[in-house]
């Protein structure tokens, strides 16, 4: 009788060590991310010889992300990033609060997000004011289902200036790497 109950305890326990890691679906993350505006360039005329194009850059993102995912559709993270934009000669350093939801939940993930925050004044050179985004994605995970790679749209307004009557909308390509 022990032999068999030692034997069921046994086989239980290398059950427990072999089988399958579960899929984490709630904890911290960070997150790094690129993202850029594109724009026409208003100097391009068709067959030119200087090599010009006729799509430019027109602004640079580069942001930093500390967040908590609640389940496997809801997530909200705290986000640092620094905005250039180069035609305005403009920069922003926007501290904002975001949330994503993931519309499809398969493999591959389809979500949407927002987020909401302060453009903060760190010098002279740097606009203080409001900012909101808006944007839709695709989050592409790795074999384990942990580390995810993100590509989509987001829409920018960012208000500054005086009594932040100023304002900088843009559509933005991003790009970012998620370790979970």
């Amino acid at each position: 009788m022990k032999s068999i109950v030692l034997s069921c305890v046994l086989c239980c326990s290398l059950l427990t060590l072999f089988a399958q890691e579960d899929i984490k679906t709630n904890g911290l993350y960070y997150k790094i991310s690129v993202a850029t505006t594109l724009t026409t360039n208003e100097e391009y005329t068709l067959f030119n010889d200087q090599d010009e194009s006729f799509i430019v850059f027109n602004a640079v993102f580069i942001n930093n992300s500390i967040g908590y995912q609640f389940d496997n559709r809801t997530s909200m993270d705290l986000n640092v990033e620094y905005d250039h934009h180069s035609r305005k000669s403009l920069n922003f350093l926007p501290v904002f609060l975001g949330f994503n939801y993931n519309i499809l939940d398969f493999d591959d993930v389809l979500f949407v997000r927002g987020g909401y925050g302060k453009l903060i004044n760190i010098g002279k050179n740097f606009e203080n004011g409001t900012m909101y985004k808006v944007g839709i994605g695709l989050r592409i995970f790795d074999e384990n289902f942990k580390n995810s790679g993100l590509i989509g749209l987001d829409f920018n307004r960012k208000r500054f200036g005086y009594k932040q009557k100023d304002k900088l909308s843009s559509v933005s390509i991003f790009l970012e790497f998620m370790v979970f």
